[in-house]
């Protein structure tokens, strides 16, 4: 999926606190809630452009268009974080976790719940 901006990060983010699929009024009353004012084409242009990035499915429901997600919030996140430590780190995610740590980003409670994970994952191996 080529990348996506950060509005139209919020309305992905919309969409997948919808179950994966919502309606432009749907999208509407999420950005209304959140205290911010976009138009209605505004909030369009940003639809058709996720649906022409490969993000969104528009199918016609009636007269309207319900909008998918074709990408998860996961698969989204984990792409997201490798381009982030390619493109910040020179892909050196060792890099990054000192980063957190120094910056005391990682809590302590964070970093046991991480060594779980991994000695874990080790075990499966």
């Amino acid at each position: 999926m080529r990348q996506i901006s950060d509005h139209e990060r919020v309305l992905m983010r919309l969409i997948w606190a919808n179950g994966g699929s919502a309606r432009y009024l749907d999208l509407a009353e999420g950005i209304a809630k959140r205290g911010e004012r976009w138009s209605k084409n505004t909030i369009v242009t940003l639809l058709s452009r996720l649906v022409e990035k490969g993000a969104l499915s528009a199918d016609k429901e009636g007269r309207r268009n319900r909008y998918t997600a074709l990408v998860s919030e996961q698969e989204y996140c984990d792409e997201q974080a490798g381009l982030f430590v390619d493109k910040i780190y020179a892909g050196d995610a060792k890099g990054l976790v000192s980063t957190l740590i120094r910056q005391e980003l990682l809590s302590q409670a964070d970093y046991d719940e991480l060594r779980q994970y991994w000695e874990t994952e080790a075990e499966g191996l």
